[in-house]
């Protein structure tokens, strides 16, 4: 919302501050500032002339004038001008010599053309009035020669921009800031919508509510004999100009200019094209509506229409028909004022994506009481501004809404506050608000009309039952009519705490409870995002949204579990409307992110939840009451259909994993990397991973390791499918892991156990084993442990051989083995007896011979 501090001042006496502390003490009551922005402070020695001579300069491939103009000095200026729709005799804005225009632009005085120019005539876009450049401002014929135009047109103004939370609507509204600003000041207020309205017996054209729950007042009034010709004043056009708003007609411009300045929307309709009695009700089937912007949109059954005899001629409280539109030859003109339901309007904006300034006040909720004075005030403007006669009479269609009134302890403000607030501090600063304050706890009324949502009264059982405690005194409170979001006794509290400044509630840091502290699930994960940031990985977060697309670049098979996603009801993209099953797309995702940017050497985790859906789960969760706490059923009811959710951590690896520099050449990333973070976190759980061979989408099936924690399968790692890495665009080799972190937090043992040191030394063997070349490493280091017995300490295999020496089919592994004792220096004879013994069990189970024998 864009507020002029000049039109501001219209209504409130404020004292001679500036913009900033305006905005300051707006900021303080809620409303945030978004910018200020000052016009015409830097414009200088711009004055009235009168056009005296026009002579018209040849031989120019433009239009170029010689105009002589009488500025209030001794001798008339002589200018160089280029535009043609002004003539002698005309007042226009002059720019001396040394003069300065909006941006800092200075005029001087030059030869150009062949002729001397001392300064320059203005359009409205140079002196930043508006837009208009289409030719010269031309002043009303009575403006004194010689007039200082900054102050004669008020050039000077500085423009307050705020950002306008949903459940403000009212500071939508010149009126609403207004009001907020005379409390933050403690000053005059004068309502904009206090004007004597006229007593009418009369109707105007006739109309009706089909649908008390779309709209439960409207109001029609009747002008005749405008004129289309007519312009919008100067002064308008510059306020909506300032107010962010495009001067379009005199009958439009009139109607936004009371929409900024009261808050209440207007629409304007061609009396010429109206057939019928107008009828606010839904939308029938198979309706159709072409719209201002010359769109025809398909009607939906929970649309609100405004209609006649012919159809629907405006979607209501968001754009109106082209059918009954002002054309540049309308002189009768009936003019809406209404009062549509906020839910229905701000459903029917959405579902057509079709968002304006009447759908965002009318979302947010307007005053219901100001249809019949803005509607009165556009009649009164059409007749001054446009020649138009008001037609006697006023057609007022409204069902009965009772006003809402809420039981409140005066107590209550300072309790949720945490500050004491006296009960006439509480009284004072609800009746700033609006509100109507009377003793006692009032029964609540019957509340109809638009958006029917309850009311709390004096029976509110929280309250009342406080109260029997402490002995408060209650009071009723009826809020105004523009404040539509205040329905709760903590709607109340919120407005005494924020007018007695937020600044003045004190800070204070909740106190630990004794013993309290991190969860041991809640530590792990900690430990394997600081194991993994040492190892040289940047952890990333992504949205758990996914699409099919995803499914299938993994190359995920039909019937795979993790093609089963939970979809959601409002995605924010329909490229993503599931819930993620794994790890992999957002992190792969952001790996091309990054080697789009240049950073081709990237090693990347993410630690989240996946969402998993349940078989034979719900299709949807109960939507449960807010009125009081579910009970262990309904709850029961919630889990069973929600989505399991583990936890997972997973990791992706492209270009070099150790980098290259002058010190040498570096290591390209390849699946044992993404083996060896899964055994990083498995290290950090303090659990010993199990790795075997498998096949398992989306890895390359040759080179994809199968995570086990005893039986339990944990995850997977290894290098990436070459054709998901074509389908990403992901460099070539990318390796991947993903582990669920929860499988693996459920075998943890419990706290660690410190390992017992022995001050013996160790002894070492080393062993080289002949296997067929399809053996993995992992069943023969399980068989070496197993033969060795208690005295082994590790086993350690630091070298692969392939190669005519060993035969074809084969391949060498050589193991250190380390043996040490608690008690005693262990013999020759004993680890010699250890080798030999897991040496033994290595070629029983998986047919291994000791190399050289």
């Amino acid at each position: 919302m864009k507020v002029p501090l000049s039109w501001l001042r219209e209504y409130v006496e404020l004292p001679a501050v500036t913009a900033h502390e305006v905005a300051d003490k707006l900021t303080a009551a809620g409303l945030k500032l978004e910018a200020i922005t000052s016009f015409g402070h830097d414009v200088k020695n711009v004055v009235v002339g009168e056009v005296l001579s026009v002579e018209e300069l040849a031989g120019f491939k433009k239009p170029i004038r010689h105009c002589m103009v009488e500025v209030g000095e001794a001798t008339p200026r002589e200018i160089v001008c280029g535009a043609t729709n002004f003539v002698a005799g005309d007042r226009v804005p002059v720019v001396l010599p040394g003069g300065v225009l909006p941006g800092g632009f200075e005029v001087g005085a030059r030869k150009t053309y062949g002729r001397m120019s001392e300064g320059m005539i203005c359009s409205e876009r140079e002196l930043g009035l508006s837009d208009e450049h289409n030719g010269i401002m031309v002043l009303p014929k009575d403006t004194p020669i010689g007039a200082d135009v900054v102050d004669l047109l008020g050039l000077r103004d500085d423009v307050l921009e705020l950002e306008i939370t949903p459940d403000i609507g009212y500071a939508l509204s010149i009126r609403g800031v207004a009001r907020e600003a005379a409390t933050a000041f403690d000053v005059p207020f004068r309502d904009p919508a206090q004007v004597a309205l006229p007593e009418e017996s009369a109707t105007s054209y006739p109309a009706s509510i089909a649908d008390p729950t779309a709209c439960d007042r409207f109001v029609l009034r009747e002008v005749r004999g405008f004129d289309p010709a007519a312009e919008s004043p100067l002064w308008l056009r510059v306020r909506l100009s300032r107010a962010g708003m495009r001067p379009v007609s005199l009958a439009v411009d009139i109607t936004n200019y009371l929409m900024l300045e009261l808050g209440q929307p207007l629409h304007a309709f061609d009396r010429a094209k109206l057939r019928g009695e107008i009828v606010v009700r839904r939308s029938a089937p198979g309706e159709t509506l072409e719209t201002l912007d010359h769109v025809v949109r398909k009607l939906d059954a929970d649309d609100i229409l405004i209609t006649d005899d012919s159809g629907a001629i405006s979607m209501a409280g968001t754009m109106g028909g082209l059918e009954t539109e002002i054309a540049d030859a309308s002189t009768d003109i009936v003019i809406e004022a209404a009062h549509f339901s906020a839910t229905g309007t701000a459903r029917m904006s959405r579902r057509h994506n079709l968002v304006s300034e009447a759908s965002k006040r009318f979302e947010r909720g307007v005053d219901r009481e100001l249809p019949l004075v803005a509607s009165w005030r556009a009649a009164q403007l059409l007749a001054e501004l446009g020649g138009a006669t008001v037609v006697p009479g006023v057609t007022h269609a409204e069902v009965d809404v009772e006003p809402v009134r809420i039981a409140i302890p005066t107590s209550h403000p300072g309790d949720v506050a945490g500050v004491p607030y006296a009960r006439e501090t509480v009284v004072r600063r609800l009746e700033q608000v609006g509100c109507t304050i009377t003793e006692g706890a009032s029964p609540a009324p019957r509340r109809g009309g638009v958006d029917p949502t309850g009311v709390v009264s004096g029976g509110d059982a929280e309250l009342m039952a406080r109260l029997a405690v402490t002995g408060d005194d209650m009071i009723t409170v009826v809020p105004p009519s523009w404040r539509p979001d205040l329905t709760d006794p903590n709607d109340l509290a919120e407005e005494v705490i924020r007018l007695e400044g937020y600044e003045n509630l004190p800070s204070a840091l909740p106190k630990a409870s004794a013993g309290a502290g991190l969860t041991e699930a809640q530590r792990l994960r900690r430990r394997v995002g600081r194991a993994l940031a040492s190892a040289g990985y940047v952890e990333v977060l992504n949205y758990p949204f996914v699409g099919e697309r995803d499914f299938d670049n993994l190359q995920l098979p039909e019937g795979d579990a993790r093609r089963r996603a939970a979809r959601l009801a409002n995605p924010l993209s329909e490229d993503e409307p599931l819930m993620r099953t794994t790890l992999l797309p957002g992190l792969l995702k952001t790996l091309v992110r990054n080697v789009g940017r240049g950073f081709t050497d990237l090693a990347l985790f993410e630690t989240g939840l996946v969402y998993r859906p349940r078989e034979g789960a719900p299709a949807q969760a109960p939507v449960l009451g807010v009125e009081r706490r579910p009970s262990e059923a309904e709850l029961a009811s919630v889990a069973a259909a929600l989505p399991d959710q583990p936890q997972r951590v997973a990791a992706v690896l492209a270009g070099e994993f150790e980098r290259s520099g002058w010190w040498g050449a570096g290591r390209a990333a390849n699946w044992a990397d993404a083996v060896q973070a899964a055994r990083l976190v498995a290290g950090e759980a303090r659990v010993e991973l199990g790795v075997s061979a498998d096949q398992h989408e989306p890895w390359h099936p040759g080179r994809c390791a199968a995570l086990y924690v005893g039986d339990t399968l944990v995850g997977h790692a290894g290098e990436l499918h070459p054709r998901v890495i074509e389908a990403y665009g992901l460099p070539p080799r990318t390796c991947a892991m993903e582990v669920e972190l929860s499988r693996i937090e459920a075998a943890m043992a419990g706290p660690a156990q410190a390992p017992s040191v022995s001050a013996y030394p160790v002894a070492t063997q080393d062993v080289a084993l002949i296997v067929p070349d399809f053996t993995p490493v992992a069943d023969v280091e399980a068989a070496l442990r197993d033969g060795a017995g208690p005295l082994l300490e590790s086993v350690r295999l630091f070298d692969v051989y392939e190669g005519a020496q060993v035969g074809a089919g084969n391949k060498s592994l050589a193991y250190t083995l380390r043996f040490r004792a608690g008690d005693r220096t262990l013999t020759a004879e004993e680890t010699t007896a250890a080798r030999d013994a897991a040496v033994a069990v290595a070629a029983d189970r998986v047919g291994a011979q000791l190399r050289g024998v």
